[in-house]
């Protein structure tokens, strides 16, 4: 194991035994997403998505574990240790910072995943969803997700003071999100001129990878058009880290 290797190890299993025992995060990863997808589920029963509605349900699932595991649970995280000074702490010894962002945002990335998984298995053995069309498209667009999610989580909590007021400054992303992004209602079933300007949205060039990855019926322009979109946000987002990152206490 190399020494960054076994850095970032020893900061996400810290992280992660921080994380269980926060029973409102871990209760926020672990059942949120499938309460989410039982709504899209039921609130896609009076719409024509352009697609099965377990299939625009379960696609749409693995945006919103993205949005919660990912971006929601690193807000908080990134507050919280900035608030304790164990980002301070941390940046007194060798550990270069893109290693303490890296290490900090291990876990929710791993259960994110994980969860992912869990839907694909799930659509797939239990809801008649296809097996993933091109599962190149699916992983890029889950991977690229949890790497944007992360990086606006980061940029977020710069100007989150506290904790609990990451409750308001993560709010604006879930809501574009979820209505914008084809997270709860597919863009297909848009006008065409707001589908247009949605797909300028950070989430939504994920959520055409994944859809392509898993349903397929893109073409090439789309997909490319996608993931131009998605790594220019990821790439904004990383300035703005680099930028405005707080590393101490608000005051």
């Amino acid at each position: 194991m190399t020494a960054t290797a076994g850095r970032l190890t020893a900061l996400g299993r810290a992280e992660l035994t921080l994380l269980l025992r926060n029973r409102t995060a871990l209760a926020v990863a672990l059942v949120m997403p499938g309460a989410s997808v039982a709504v899209i589920k039921s609130s896609l029963d009076q719409l024509d998505p352009g697609m099965s509605v377990a299939e625009a349900a379960m696609t749409g699932g693995i945006g919103i574990v993205l949005i919660l595991v990912v971006h929601l649970n690193l807000v908080s995280a990134y507050v919280a240790r900035r608030e304790e000074l164990v980002l301070k702490r941390l940046r007194t010894g060798e550990v270069p910072d893109r290693e303490i962002l890296a290490g900090t945002a291990l876990p929710a990335a791993s259960l994110a995943l994980a969860q992912c998984v869990l839907i694909v298995v799930a659509g797939v053995a239990f809801l008649g969803v296809g097996a993933p069309k091109r599962p190149e498209l699916l992983v890029l667009g889950v991977l690229l997700g949890m790497v944007l999610l992360a990086a606006l989580a980061a940029a977020t909590s710069a100007v989150t003071r506290t904790v609990e007021s990451a409750q308001l400054t993560t709010l604006p992303m879930l809501l574009i999100s979820y209505v914008g992004s084809g997270l709860l209602i597919p863009l297909e079933v848009m006008p065409q001129e707001l589908a247009s300007a949605c797909k300028l949205l950070p989430v939504t060039g994920v959520m055409t990878l994944v859809r392509a990855g898993w349903l397929g019926g893109a073409d090439a322009h789309d997909v490319v058009g996608a993931a131009v979109t998605a790594l220019a946000w990821t790439a904004l987002s990383v300035f703005a880290v680099q930028r405005w990152f707080r590393w101490e206490p608000r005051r």
